[in-house]
């Protein structure tokens, strides 16, 4: 009986999804398992060889969505909601002691900090998240060097986070991972472009001159819209002897002069 009113809802919000497109409704009241919620909280779905919208290479993802998609697969995308804002800027003016700067979009997970449901002995943080009415305990690790390297970034750019990962867990976190408010904006996943089964972070929606706009992220598929704004970083579990974001703090230092990144950028990943 159970099994056939989770399998009659699948199909009442499968014609909502087909009717609505880039409109996701909200979950079923299900509970996921312990390590689809961990998905669904924090990291964007990753996708292999995904293009440009409108390009001509089709993924597997792409067959899949043209044909039918497993209920496995919507019972987990359906648990939240996914759409496009509306063509407005997703950032505000620029505040007056960022003009003429350039705006740096920084990702938080994986590239700033780590985040487990598992306890973690050393956690710099433990950040009480609740879902579906159970609230369950985030223990967060900080990359080494995150504090030098966002001090240093705030003095010289407009800082921006832009995460794939759901506000209730990525605001609380940013809250103490970022005590001086670096920081000027926050972007979460609603922010993103599910596109081909990823969240992409579209720099263009930002409001932003693109050739003053620099990504920093660990994921390619996040930027895959515009990779020639990129600096990539290692993904970051729990090494502590990660000196990634102390070494980028200089070349960011002179980067920040740039008048158009798509030049420096070019000279910064040239062999």
């Amino acid at each position: 009986m159970e099994s056939s009113s989770i399998i009659a809802q699948v199909h009442r919000e499968e014609a909502l999804v087909h009717s609505k497109p880039g409109l996701v409704s909200k979950s079923s009241p299900k509970k996921p398992r312990s390590r689809s919620i961990f998905k669904a909280l924090f990291c964007c779905l990753s996708a292999q060889n995904v293009s440009r919208p409108g390009g001509s290479s089709e993924s597997p993802i792409q067959k899949e969505e043209t044909n039918a998609t497993p209920k496995s697969d919507l019972l987990q995308c359906l648990q939240y909601q996914f759409y496009q804002i509306p063509g407005t800027s997703l950032l505000p003016e620029v505040a007056p002691k960022d003009k003429g700067k350039i705006c740096m979009v920084i990702d938080l997970d994986e590239t700033l900090v780590h985040s487990s449901f598992k306890p973690i002995s050393n956690a710099d943080f433990i950040v009480p998240v609740e879902i579906e009415g159970t609230t369950h305990q985030v223990y967060v690790l900080k990359r080494p060097y995150v504090d030098e390297f966002l001090e240093r970034m705030g003095q010289l750019y407009e800082c921006v986070l832009f995460t794939a990962s759901l506000a209730k867990y990525a605001d609380p976190v940013t809250d103490l991972l970022d005590k001086s408010g670096v920081f000027r904006s926050r972007l979460f996943r609603e922010a993103c472009v599910f596109h081909q089964g990823c969240y992409v972070k579209d720099l263009s929606r930002l409001g932003r001159d693109l050739k003053k706009t620099v990504i920093l992220d660990n994921s390619p598929a996040s930027y895959i819209f515009h990779p020639e704004n990129a600096v990539p970083v290692q993904s970051w579990f729990d090494d502590m002897s990660d000196t990634e974001l102390l070494s980028l703090i200089p070349i960011f230092e002179e980067f920040s002069y740039s008048e158009d990144i798509y030049t420096s950028l070019g000279q910064l990943k040239a062999p």
